[in-house]
């Protein structure tokens, strides 16, 4: 078991739940978190610091959102760790109750010059007003 964050962390990427983390599993993304399955030891000292309610138990995790858990595994290999809390993304406010965000998670690392979008089936939310 392990934890993963799910869709509800892209475009907020609130990292409060960094500081708390005892293996520093957690790996950043242009606008999203991932939790690395390999380091993650199900602790779930993470889960309450979320102001999102974005982190969840692999076997909680539900069915529209499945596809979060091997996007962790596959990001959490290609994204750098963070191991300290920075300041949330300017318009996390904002989207932090939008539903329907996959279309909007950049996978490319953060400094490397690209912004390539998901190929997520999902249709892209409207940007909050």
């Amino acid at each position: 078991m392990t934890h993963v964050v799910t869709e509800a962390c892209i475009r907020c990427k609130y990292t409060d739940c960094v500081d708390v983390c005892p293996v520093d599993a957690f790996r950043e993304g242009p606008n999203f978190l991932v939790i690395d399955p390999d380091l993650c030891i199900d602790c779930a000292v993470c889960v309450p610091e979320c102001p999102v309610e974005a982190i969840l138990l692999d076997e909680d995790v539900p069915a529209d959102q499945q596809d979060f858990i091997p996007l962790n595994a596959e990001l959490s290999a290609i994204w750098k760790p963070i191991t300290r809390t920075r300041t949330p993304l300017p318009d996390a406010e904002a989207w932090a109750g939008v539903s329907g965000k996959r279309a909007e998670l950049l996978r490319d690392a953060p400094g490397s010059g690209k912004a390539e979008e998901s190929s997520a089936d999902s249709p892209a939310a409207e940007e909050p007003a």
